[in-house]
């Protein structure tokens, strides 16, 4: 790919063209290019699982953060809702997860990760760590650590929630 200028960060100065920034200097095809490859990269681990990209991401996030509702979840994930509806009810059926309505508002479902969830989301964790190393291979651990912050910052930037 043609290398060309970065794009100019003076905002009052007129937006360049895409084919004047060029695909290899442009973030969000970067960040779209590396995000499939990622998931690329799990997809066989997954399907021995019987997992697809929204549900191992729904098994990520509650594998961390957990209990959330339905909306926290989708957002977390970055999956659509009515997608992310889908596949709890089939990682609900598989026993993954479960429902269980919100004390303090009945109007709220959470979803919480079951044992066989968590072990599901364990047998895919080495993989996944994996590709993510052989992303950063080469790059120096202060190098990661600023790209790590940028992408919060941009995110901290974008973002429609609180989380």
């Amino acid at each position: 790919m043609n290398d060309i200028k970065p794009p100019a960060t003076d905002r009052s100065a007129p937006f360049q063209r895409l084919g004047e920034i060029g695909l290899s200097n442009f973030a969000p095809y970067l960040m779209n290019r590396i995000m499939g490859r990622y998931n690329a990269d799990l997809r066989q681990e997954m399907t021995k699982l019987g997992l697809t990209t929204p549900k191992m991401r729904a098994l990520a996030v509650l594998s961390v953060i957990d209990a959330l509702p339905i909306s926290e979840l989708a957002v977390y994930a970055v999956v659509e809702q009515s997608t992310l509806s889908r596949s709890l009810e089939q990682l609900t059926s598989d026993g993954l997860v479960r429902r269980e309505p919100d004390a303090n508002d009945s109007r709220v479902t959470r979803i919480v990760i079951t044992d066989t969830g968590r072990a599901a989301f364990e047998q895919l964790w080495p993989t996944m760590a994996q590709v993510y190393s052989q992303m950063f291979r080469g790059i120096p651990d202060e190098e990661r650590a600023a790209f790590v912050e940028t992408l919060r910052k941009m995110l901290h930037n974008i973002r429609k929630h609180d989380f």
